[in-house]
């Protein structure tokens, strides 16, 4: 199919035969099986602002394109007898999004002030951060959708990853190859770890989150956890607790890592008195969000030498700035927000975007619905 090179709209409708609304395939029931995604309680055709749409705007990117040549025609099949526009870039130009009833994109405050008429917006991020700090959407009854869990698998071995770098020093010993030194004692035989019986703390039990526990525990670590609605956890999670008890239990793991989504309650969470209170020589992973670390407390943990270090996907500011001290940290490693990549991303990915576009359009129940009063 033709690059998109710059906005334009298409009307597939005119190409395209309509399609019946068929259910999900097999392939989507057992995603939803398989990563538990959760429908809403009554389906969205029992909201006082549901219809069905007359014209969906998708954004496609490059990587999108690239990942399934065939998206627009293969969400053609269920989108019913509305419009299709077309635009590649994440702030869609007003003109394309007048009179829409969808976005199939990113909700931002640039897309919800110039979509004025949208009712649903399925986020492409799993993160919402930036759509509900938008005072736009306090007065609008838009319904948003995102990708939680979606990512949780690409993330969770990320993460495994991260972890074994730190416990295992190898960061040490990548950096030795880069000068080409063998240096057998550049790091002492004991402090290399074994997780096996320790004792990691995941803050924010939901889709991510779940995947790493269900990881550690296979590892044979024992696994607690903090989550914000309930105690309820799956049985790999020794303890769940609430947010009042995050300071008590990071004071038993050896390894914390959040995977919480960006609130106001969750801003600067990670703090001086956090890191003072975690274990001497533990370990702090992040692939939540950056701002939930206050900085310049890290790094002053990880320069006096109370935390054993840290591996951040994400962090506060972002991009990080090339000669921001964060980057000469004591043993810390950073990877450019990019953990939810993984080979199988984008075929989940796909399967929601479609199986929530036809739900909406039949008035379903839908999957992935974002409570905007808390903020995920």
């Amino acid at each position: 199919m033709k690059r998109f090179t710059s906005l334009w709209i298409v009307c597939l409708c005119l190409v395209f035969p309509f399609a019946t609304l068929a259910g999900p395939n097999e392939a989507t029931t057992k995603l939803i099986k398989d990563l538990g995604l959760r429908q809403s309680e009554n389906p969205v055709r029992d909201s006082s602002h549901w219809r069905k749409p007359r014209r969906i705007v998708i954004t496609m990117l490059d990587r999108q394109l690239k990942s399934r040549p065939d998206a627009i025609q293969w969400l053609r099949e269920v989108a019913g007898d509305a419009e299709i526009v077309v635009a590649n870039t994440r702030n869609v130009s007003p003109e394309l999004l007048q009179d829409a009833d969808i976005l199939l994109g990113y909700c931002n405050h640039a897309n919800l002030k110039h979509g004025t008429q949208l009712r649903y917006i399925l986020n492409y991020s799993a993160g919402v951060d930036k759509c509900i700090s938008s005072p736009l959407l306090q007065d609008r009854p838009i319904l948003v959708t995102n990708m939680q869990r979606i990512y949780g698998p690409g993330i969770a071995e990320h993460v495994i990853g991260l972890m074994y770098m730190l416990t295992r020093k190898l960061h040490v010993y990548h950096d030795r190859q880069q000068s080409s030194e063998w240096d057998r004692r550049a790091v002492e035989r004991t402090d290399m770890w074994e997780v096996q019986d320790r004792t990691m703390l995941v803050v924010g039990l939901g889709g991510i989150g779940t995947q790493v526990a269900m990881r550690a525990n296979a590892l044979g670590m024992r696994v607690i956890a903090i989550r914000n609605s309930s105690r309820r956890g799956p049985d790999y999670v020794d303890y769940v607790g609430l947010p009042d008890e995050l300071h008590k239990l990071a004071r038993q793991a050896d390894v914390v890592v959040n995977t919480a989504p960006l609130t106001k309650k969750t801003k600067g969470m990670f703090d001086r008195r956090f890191f003072q209170g975690m274990k001497k020589g533990s370990y702090f992973i992040n692939v939540g969000r950056g701002k939930s670390v206050v900085t310049a407390d890290l790094i002053e943990a990880l320069n006096s030498q109370h935390l054993g270090g840290a591996a951040l996907d994400v962090q506060d500011p972002e991009p990080l700035p090339a000669f921001h001290p964060l980057w000469e940290a004591r043993n810390i490693i950073i990877t450019p927000h990019i953990s939810a990549g993984s080979d199988r991303q984008m075929q989940r990915y796909w399967l929601v975007v479609r199986e929530n576009l036809r739900r909406y359009v039949k008035g379903e129940r839908m999957l992935n619905v974002v409570n905007l009063k808390r903020g995920y």
